[in-house]
């Protein structure tokens, strides 16, 4: 079946409107003689003659009267769905989210991130979601709406990705611990006894690479599943946590930051999500808290 130009609906509005082709050519920035060719195609497609000739006027017909309301209501509704999508009330908004992230993220910015929706939109609830792996499936299929990561070989290119902070491992010891006093060499931050932290069952990585061109290796004493732990463990201890220093800025009140003495391994870590979201204007906005939240957050480095 051979569709009618839906064009002809908004012409027919303004016709039924204006009831006179000139009022209604000059409304629509036609000529006369093209808003008469488009009233006579109407007529062909409708089967009546909608506007007569009634004196020095135009009546409608009682087919024409019988439209005029239903295709105002369509002209508009089809504006409507055309137009870019608006912002809700966030007042009212009800909808849950799914913030999958990295070890540390949460600990550090999720009460402020909280925070900040909570005051715009009470009705949005966040799921934090442990980060175990790079898969960017869950944000394709639509389980997962955002994503904290360091973009890599394994980060899919489909993916939209911003920069939230740039960040570098940092060590931190307990407040009187040996290394909260002078210069750490080194030799020092070497012969210390360490938390390594094994993320997807990796131990040691870009700290441990960093080290060997001076010929040196970190003494492990422990190993540990991710940044809270370890720091926990050191508080309590004389171990050495080597942490990044933006994902743990909050968990790390009331102990020792200090600056690796030798040239540590920087991250940017970026905000994901799948292009299917990226013009919702909801989720416009909560990337938009995500940003401010972590712009807000970053830490000063150690002194």
């Amino acid at each position: 079946m051979t569709l009618p130009d839906l064009n002809l609906l908004q012409t027919l509005d303004v016709l039924l409107a204006e009831g006179s082709v000139a009022r209604a050519a000059q409304r629509l920035q036609l000529s006369p003689s093209a808003m008469s060719r488009a009233l006579a195609r109407l007529r062909e497609v409708t089967g009546d003659p909608l506007l007569v000739r009634a004196g020095r006027g135009l009546v409608p017909t009682p087919r024409a009267l019988e439209l005029r309301e239903r295709v105002a209501e369509l002209v508009q509704e089809a504006a409507v769905v055309l137009r870019p999508a608006q912002l809700p009330e966030l007042a009212q908004l009800q909808r849950t989210f799914t913030l999958r992230s990295s070890d540390g993220f949460v600990e550090n910015f999720g009460a402020a991130l909280l925070a900040r929706i909570g005051q715009q939109a009470p009705g949005v609830r966040l799921h934090f979601l442990p980060k175990q792996d790079k898969d960017s499936t869950p944000l394709r299929d639509g389980s997962v709406d955002l994503d904290t990561s360091v973009v890599g070989a394994a980060t899919s290119p489909e993916l939209h990705a911003q920069t939230l902070f740039h960040d570098h491992f940092i060590g931190v010891v307990r407040h009187d611990h040996p290394l909260s006093h002078g210069d750490i060499t080194l030799a020092h931050y070497a012969a210390g006894r360490h938390i390594a932290i094994a993320r997807r069952g990796v131990v040691g990585g870009a700290l441990d690479a960093a080290l060997q061109p001076f010929g040196l290796a970190r003494n492990i004493a422990t190993i540990v599943g991710g940044f809270a732990t370890a720091l926990t463990l050191a508080r309590g201890s004389d171990l050495i946590a080597s942490v990044p220093a933006q994902h743990t800025g909050n968990l790390r009140a009331g102990m020792h930051s200090f600056e690796l003495p030798f040239a540590a391994p920087q991250i940017t870590v970026s905000l994901l999500w799948h292009p299917r979201l990226h013009a919702d204007p909801v989720h416009r906005w909560l990337r938009g808290c995500v940003r401010e939240v972590c712009a807000a957050l970053r830490q000063p480095p150690p002194a």
